[in-house]
């Protein structure tokens, strides 16, 4: 009976062709598409929204509360008061540019929307909607004080002003971050193949 042995070059042989199969394998067939992916795309776009809108709500109202006690007390102040509720209420515009530019970007044509352009998409919304509702109360707490000071004294203004614009800068740097994360997702292109 004969016997066939490999030797090292033809076992060395063997492992790369397996090794190059196998990694060709992979990158020329995608992974299958995960039908919840939607769904995390569409999960960054509402918390991205509804996040930045509740910390705007959560500024206006603090601060609200603080001009309505300053329009009693002096009321020809109230105009230039009013600035944090205005400088709060930008922050919902933040989350609603970052949910609109998700939500159309989840798209339902098949092999074209992966795990990974989901996830990017859900964190993009995340970035933007806590970075808007942390800018939310520093605007509130800030717009409060402020206001309440500013009825007294009218040198206070100008320190409060920057305050509050160093408390907006919060939301601006999420939603300049959710931006990128969302053209990071539109390069990858995350294609995946139909699940049969």
């Amino acid at each position: 009976s004969t016997q066939s042995t490999w030797g090292h070059s033809e076992c060395l042989f063997f492992f790369v062709s397996v090794i190059l199969t196998f990694l060709f394998r992979t990158r020329k067939m995608p992974q299958p598409c995960n039908p919840s992916a939607h769904f995390f795309g569409h999960l960054g776009a509402a918390l991205a929204l509804s996040l930045a809108n509740f910390g705007a709500a959560y500024g206006t109202a603090k601060a609200g509360v603080a001009v309505a006690h300053l329009g009693i007390s002096q009321p020809h102040k109230v105009m230039r008061g009013i600035v944090p509720v205005v400088m709060a209420g930008i922050l919902g515009i933040y989350g609603l540019i970052v949910a609109v530019i998700i939500t159309g970007s989840v798209t339902d044509q098949v092999g074209t929307y992966s795990d990974f352009t989901g996830f990017i998409h859900l964190s993009s919304g995340l970035a933007a909607g806590f970075a808007s509702l942390a800018a939310g109360f520093a605007i509130g707490a800030v717009g409060d004080a402020c206001c309440f000071a500013y009825a007294r004294q009218d040198k206070i203004f100008v320190a409060m002003i920057l305050m509050l614009i160093f408390s907006e800068a919060l939301g601006l740097y999420g939603l300049i971050v959710a931006l990128l994360m969302n053209s990071a997702a539109a390069k990858a292109g995350g294609n995946c193949s139909p699940q049969s």
